[in-house]
């Protein structure tokens, strides 16, 4: 069964025709990898799905429901990362995933630290995520990315500023996740 569709989708930007026709459909189990050179369109892609940015023509349906006519079901269950971590500096990494995480759903002290522990950041759970290598704050990023335990994962560049050991985590994590019916 087809989860997400996206079909003949056109965003224009700065005057600028980015995508043109572009349709999509993933079931669940399901990773759609975006490659090209910079300037091709992913980032917009991904944006237009999350409903970030204004599409010209096509539609983007979730479980058979237009998104943009019924928005609230669709971002329930997705989650969008990009390029920048969605934290605050003057927060601590557990702060962080209090507030980002506590937008969507409720989740108490050892629930934000056994994430914090999956992806490798609790050693500096209680450090301001100004004071945090780029590489430990997608840690702390990737962690909000689990406690938000949505089936749909939009991931832009999921892998930039992790070493070697934080790419295999990740990758590990997107097993996971399609192992028990997500879709990224």
């Amino acid at each position: 069964m087809s989860l997400l569709v996206v079909e003949n989708l056109h965003v224009f930007r700065g005057g600028q025709h980015v995508l043109r026709g572009v349709g999509l459909t993933l079931g669940a189990g399901t990773c759609l990898q975006l490659t090209g050179p910079n300037g091709a369109g992913k980032t917009t892609l991904l944006r237009a799905v999350a409903g970030l940015c204004e599409i010209e023509q096509g539609s983007i349906s979730w479980r058979g429901r237009d998104t943009r006519r019924d928005p609230r079901p669709f971002h329930v269950e997705c989650t969008y990362l990009g390029h920048e971590v969605p934290l605050k500096g003057d927060l601590t990494a557990i702060e962080n995933l209090r507030f980002s995480v506590g937008l969507r759903r409720t989740v108490g002290v050892a629930e934000q630290r056994a994430a914090l522990n999956q992806v490798g950041a609790r050693p500096f759970e209680h450090q301001p995520l100004r004071s945090l290598s780029a590489g430990q704050r997608r840690r702390v990023a990737l962690a909000a990315l689990l406690l938000c335990a949505t089936p749909l994962w939009l991931l832009d560049e999921p892998t930039t500023n992790l070493d070697a050991a934080g790419q295999a985590l990740l990758m590990t994590l997107l097993d996971q996740h399609l192992a028990a019916g997500g879709l990224v």
